[in-house]
């Protein structure tokens, strides 16, 4: 390497042969960078950790040693990921959706606090109702439009 760039030095004028070398180092940064993996497709590991506190009927919430089985059970790799488990449960404890019961840091027991649950389960419930509302209001519209037309139009008889 060193003598091919001493060759280029010799054979041209210093500017050239200096923009000719940082150029090959931009091409092939380039095509390192171009190669990137595509995003897994699934859900997330905090995903995951709600799903499997939430599904828990424990009146003390789930232990760390529990949920890894339950993530482990569902197919994630738990021993290769350790560290992101451990991110995710303290991420999820300082947004409030976990509380914890027992142990610090992401260590002891977490369950499902109760705020986020019924925050969760409120806008469903409005939801659920809207529709309904909206369709007892619809057949009387329809009619009533009809109505008009019904009467401009002329009866045709056979």
């Amino acid at each position: 390497m060193i003598k091919r760039q001493q060759q280029v030095l010799s054979t041209k004028s210093p500017s050239k042969a200096a923009a000719m070398w940082i150029n090959s180092k931009v091409q092939a940064k380039k095509k390192k960078t171009m190669t990137s993996k595509p995003k897994k497709v699934g859900l997330s590991v905090g995903e995951l950790i709600v799903k499997a506190v939430a599904a828990s009927k424990e009146r003390n919430g789930l232990s760390v040693a529990a949920l890894k089985q339950a993530l482990a059970a569902g197919g994630y790799d738990v021993d290769k990921n350790k560290a992101r488990v451990k991110t995710a449960i303290k991420s999820l404890v300082a947004k409030g959706t976990l509380v914890q019961t027992k142990g610090t840091g992401a260590s002891g027991s977490f369950k499902m606090n109760k705020v986020t649950e019924s925050k969760a389960k409120k806008p469903t419930a409005a939801k659920a109702k809207k529709p309904a509302a909206a369709a007892k209001k619809s057949p009387k519209k329809a009619a009533a439009a009809l109505q008009p037309l019904a009467q401009s139009q002329p009866k045709l008889t056979a």
